[in-house]
């Protein structure tokens, strides 16, 4: 009788375990280089102040100078206030993990950080949780309790299907945010034909695709007979890795498909952040930044 506040209390601990490294990370790492990567949609006036020696002789406020018989100059901002749509993927193969967390879990670590990293510089974080049709979406809001109601939704929701329409979730977004957002897609790319659609939205918006992996999904043990199901369909296959030739084609598959799709994303101008559940989130993430940061 007490499982249910048992699974509670631990998705609590869990949540808060991550929270409290997100919010560390972007406060030392990712929050100025989210900024800097993200800039605001433009500048706004802030104030007006007297005018020194060396000042901008083009921002020179000409009303408020001859009213108060002196040089004053106008003030500007950057007009910062943007949103972050988290995308993430909440099909069957996003419940797999051969190493110390699920493709879920990873997806979860990623959206705390930019979560928070957005929050610190005032921007307004969404969720949409898609399969091959739209889960939850969680309209964009501030504030710390709004971040961490997403973070639980990424872990308990229970999806109607399992499978993956990548354009189903992109198709919504066009649709319902017309204001040009900051949009990460989370997902392991267990579907076809989805380039098109985002290189559409990347016409609006500022988009980036992070894509999820496992170090099971590049290579197979040695280990005799081996069993494979999909977790979307459950159609199995069956594959002799008992030797290490049959090992090796497989990886070799595999290494040919990835750089297919590195390919093919790249070709569409696509921005990339390739993530694996067995290694650190931080050193990928900050190269992207940084890339990031010079081009804008």
């Amino acid at each position: 009788m007490a499982q249910p506040d048992t699974d509670m209390q631990e998705l609590s601990r869990a949540i808060r375990r991550i929270e409290i490294r997100s919010k560390r990370l972007a406060s030392e790492m990712f929050s100025g280089e989210y900024h800097s990567s993200f800039k605001g949609r433009g500048i706004e006036f802030s104030n007006i102040r007297e005018y020194s020696w060396g000042d901008d002789v083009r921002t020179i406020d000409w009303n408020t100078s001859a009213r108060k018989s002196e040089l004053y100059v106008k003030l500007f901002a950057e007009e910062r206030e943007r949103t972050l749509l988290l995308v993430v993927d909440g099909s069957g193969s996003m419940l797999f993990g051969s190493c110390r967390r699920l493709k879920r879990g990873l997806a979860a670590e990623v959206c705390a950080l930019l979560g928070f990293s957005a929050l610190m510089n005032n921007d307004k974080v969404g969720l949409l949780i898609f399969t091959d049709r739209v889960e939850k979406y969680i309209p964009p809001r501030k504030g710390r309790s709004h971040l961490l109601a997403i973070l639980e939704e990424i872990f308990t929701l229970k999806p109607v299907s399992r499978k993956t329409s990548v354009n189903a979730a992109l198709a919504f977004i066009r649709n319902t945010h017309k204001r040009q957002a900051i949009v990460f897609l989370l997902t392991d790319l267990f579907d076809e034909d989805y380039e098109k659609g985002m290189q559409v939205l990347n016409v609006r918006h500022d988009f980036v695709l992070v894509h999820l992996s496992d170090p099971l999904d590049a290579g197979l043990p040695r280990g005799g007979i081996i069993a494979l199901e999909d977790a979307e369909t459950d159609e199995q296959l069956m594959l002799d890795c008992s030797t290490l030739r049959g090992a090796e084609r497989y990886r070799t598959m595999r290494l040919y498909e990835r750089r297919d799709l590195e390919q093919r994303l790249q070709r569409k101008n696509i921005e990339t952040v390739f993530l694996e559940t067995g290694r650190s989130i931080i050193g990928p993430l900050n190269r992207f930044f940084r890339y990031r940061g010079t081009r804008v």
